[in-house]
């Protein structure tokens, strides 16, 4: 299950050259971003001539929905969560050797499947329509996600497998992998991230079997639905997948982070959850959201074959996770080569106690954009994908930190601060410079503002 929607989100001089089944055969003139135009030449990657992308061994036409990057393609089938010693992997590898052990089927063997190496590239009918999203739901908008064109994407969530495992037959599994959405640019946010899935259903016997006098207890009822449950299920089922989710997903987190772990639950909203929540935990005095969850919506689980199950769902971040764990303080390090952090997470076993040690703490060198918006519509996530484009991951930090209506032409200005820093070196004035003035021009050109630079 898709976390929430605001949950967690090049420069010649750190361009990444991309893999060998990644490759970008230019960008259609009406892409928000061509890389033929959207920045300087210096910062600019070459643009082959035809109107497709080649992407993990498949070509795909662009048209007047994509907007992929050559910055977001070039981490495709990076696969950060199967990079042996990796922290990614290494939190994937613990819930995994968890739930191996805690949960085994009738013959001895794991009740949950893993799959972690499922393509990214998806259509849009499995990251929307089969998780029932509605054609007109925000979550769906270019300015929140990476469309190769109108009928693919890379998957926004891991809930884009759902429908097609639970089709397959398959009544509990983990779904792990890279996920990517368009969003703001600060320590806890990147375009790219990793999710886990869950899913697990109950047949009417294995949900009741262990409930005195459950003989006569039913999944559904021709009923209302409600603030606490779907109209056909039965409060009884509700209350016991509740109760059996929110049990797996404690145990988790406490055999993750430790006994003294608090969790809270607060109620709230997914589009294919019902009812859903959010599990939050207590690490150093603050109360954090780690995942969301909640009982799968019975039209779903109907149109993937299991009609007579019902079932939960959660998904998870793994930098959210690891992060806390090991006190990383850069969603950037996730990406790093630099074997002072790499080699820190390299251990006897998965479960070895890790502190990130910071090594030197590079000063951060900050400039601000002002520019006036553009009559029509202007969305900041297409500022922030410039910004990221061009600076990369030397970009630490974007904020909104000014915004003002002139009073006679009623005019809208923005002013953002860009705040630069190397995790491995130290900034020049001069190539910080450099990549402003590129952000301050595609600005101009791309996204329609005017400058008051």
């Amino acid at each position: 299950m898709a976390m929430l929607w605001k949950f967690m989100r090049a420069a010649k001089y750190s361009k990444t050259a991309l893999p060998p089944k990644v490759k970008l055969r230019g960008i259609p003139t009406h892409s928000r971003y061509s890389s033929s135009k959207s920045v300087p030449s210096d910062f600019a990657a070459s643009a082959p001539c035809s109107n497709t992308v080649e992407l993990l061994g498949k070509t795909y036409p662009q048209d007047d929905f994509s907007n992929v990057t050559e910055k977001i393609l070039s981490k495709v089938g990076k696969n950060l969560h199967n990079r042996k010693h990796h922290p990614l992997w290494l939190i994937k590898e613990q819930v995994k050797d968890h739930f191996y052990k805690h949960y085994i089927g009738r013959r001895g063997t794991p009740l949950f499947s893993v799959y972690d190496g499922l393509s990214p590239v998806v259509t849009v009918q499995q990251n929307f329509d089969s998780l029932l999203i509605p054609e007109n739901h925000a979550s769906r908008r270019k300015e929140d996600n990476y469309y190769l064109n109108r009928d693919h994407m890379l998957r926004a969530h891991t809930s884009a497998h759902q429908w097609d495992l639970i089709h397959s037959g398959l009544d509990a599994f983990l779904a792990v992998g890279d996920v990517y959405r368009r969003d703001t640019i600060d320590n806890t946010h990147y375009p790219v991230f990793h999710q886990m899935e869950g899913v697990r259903l109950f047949s009417c016997h294995e949900l009741f079997s262990n409930v005195k006098g459950g003989e006569g207890l039913q999944l559904f009822e021709q009923g209302h639905r409600t603030a606490r449950k779907q109209e056909c299920h039965t409060m009884e089922a509700v209350r016991l997948v509740e109760f059996n989710l929110k049990q797996v997903l404690t145990k988790l987190m406490t055999h993750i982070f430790g006994d003294g772990l608090q969790v809270r639950w607060v109620d709230c909203c997914f589009p294919f959850t019902h009812p859903s929540f959010e599990m939050e935990i207590n690490f150093q005095g603050e109360w954090m959201e780690v995942l969301g969850c909640g009982v799968m919506e019975q039209q779903l689980v109907n149109s993937a074959g299991a009609q007579d199950k019902i079932g939960w769902a959660f998904g998870l971040g793994l930098e959210r996770l690891a992060m806390i764990l090991y006190d990383i303080p850069d969603i950037r390090l996730f990406w790093s080569e630099d074997e002072r952090f790499l080699k820190q997470f390299i251990g006897p076993h998965i479960w070895q106690k890790i502190k990130f040690q910071p090594f030197s703490r590079y000063p951060p060198l900050i400039n601000d954009i002002s520019f006036w918006l553009p009559s029509e519509t202007y969305s900041e996530n297409d500022f922030y994908d410039l910004v990221r484009t061009i600076g990369g991951d030397l970009i630490e930090k974007v904020v909104l930190v000014d915004e003002f209506a002139h009073p006679k032409t009623k005019k809208v200005s923005h002013c953002y601060r860009i705040v630069y820093r190397h995790p491995e070196r130290t900034l020049t004035q001069d190539e910080v410079h450099r990549i402003h003035q590129a952000i301050e021009e595609s600005a101009v050109r791309e996204l329609g503002v005017e400058g008051r630079f």
